[in-house]
């Protein structure tokens, strides 16, 4: 297992990298077919908003850090209480592919310092002024680690169904909110679900 496991890591540095070398294209090509999409994507869903819709958004957006925090507590709760091991590694597997998504989002952000949309752009209007850097989106990608390892480790339609509507809400919100473009929030879900699929051998542990 022990190789297997390093076969993974391996892997998954290799993603890192891949995940470091794009983005610095899309930032030197800052007027690229890519960029305009971006902007045009951003432009239109600010010039769309409406005041119900923008809560919704705002509370979608803000479940990120609750539900992150709360599946692996809840996993390792009822493990505890209901002696069960497979739940406790569940839990585990949950929060590792959380926080390595997190430390690998925070290194790409620090490498890539992509300004934030409407830093970039004047023409985007965000519903409030985040501060940081874009790349990745770091909602989007923890709500989807979230999401892929707890559809790993219960691989029902009932899970997998609800984990994925609520990761591509929490994406979703964060373009609409105007503070990250598109091709933030695709990179975050890739980086978040890669995690999670990477660090499937935790399970088993």
């Amino acid at each position: 297992m022990k190789l297997g496991f390093n076969k993974y890591f391996v892997a998954f540095f290799a993603a890192i990298q891949l995940f470091t070398a794009v983005p610095f294209a899309v930032k030197v090509a800052a007027q690229s077919q890519i960029q305009q999409f971006d902007d045009r994507v951003m432009i239109s869903l600010a010039a769309h908003r409406t005041p119900e819709q923008t809560g919704v958004m705002l509370f979608l957006s803000n479940t990120s850090k609750y539900v992150n925090v709360g599946v692996p507590v809840a996993l390792l709760a009822g493990g505890i209480i209901s002696n069960d091991k497979q739940m406790r590694q569940n839990s585990a597997y949950v929060a590792s592919s959380t926080a390595i998504s997190v430390g690998v989002m925070l290194l790409l952000k620090h490498l890539i310092k992509r300004p934030r949309p409407f830093v970039q752009n004047i023409n985007i209007v965000p519903v409030y002024m985040a501060g940081g850097t874009s790349f990745p989106s770091g909602h989007t990608s923890t709500a989807f680690s979230t999401a892929m390892s707890l559809s790993n480790a219960y691989p029902k339609w009932y899970v997998i169904a609800p984990s994925f509507l609520w990761a591509g809400s929490v994406g979703y919100s964060r373009m609409y909110l105007g503070v990250h473009y598109p091709t933030d929030v695709a990179a975050g879900a890739a980086l978040g679900t890669g995690t999670a699929l990477l660090l499937q051998p935790v399970k088993r542990w």
